[in-house]
């Protein structure tokens, strides 16, 4: 099963969401997780790199609604260690 890790500024951004926005984050994320198992995102996620930011991808929950994330070291063999950045609308992109 994947891992998963919050940075602070993550856990600060979600907690300036509204109740509609973390269920919208919630559906996004059980489509997230299937598809972070299966090794392909599904069109609708819009999953790609940020410009300008390495290693920093982008994660569409709504239409002005984005999660950043990278990879990490894996803490369990052979499974995908997601770091969970930024939440919020598409401004969160300018500091990803």
């Amino acid at each position: 099963m994947p891992t998963f890790a919050k940075t602070a500024q993550f856990k600060r951004d979600w907690a300036s969401l509204t109740h509609e926005q973390r269920q919208a984050v919630r559906r996004a994320l059980t489509k997230f997780l299937a598809d972070l198992r299966s090794g392909r995102f599904r069109k609708g996620l819009r999953v790609k790199g940020v410009q300008g930011a390495p290693g920093i991808f982008e994660m569409t929950w709504a239409d002005d609604g984005r999660a950043t994330f990278q990879y990490g070291p894996e803490i369990i063999r052979g499974e995908p260690h997601v770091v969970w950045r930024r939440i919020g609308t598409h401004d969160v992109l300018n500091h990803p």
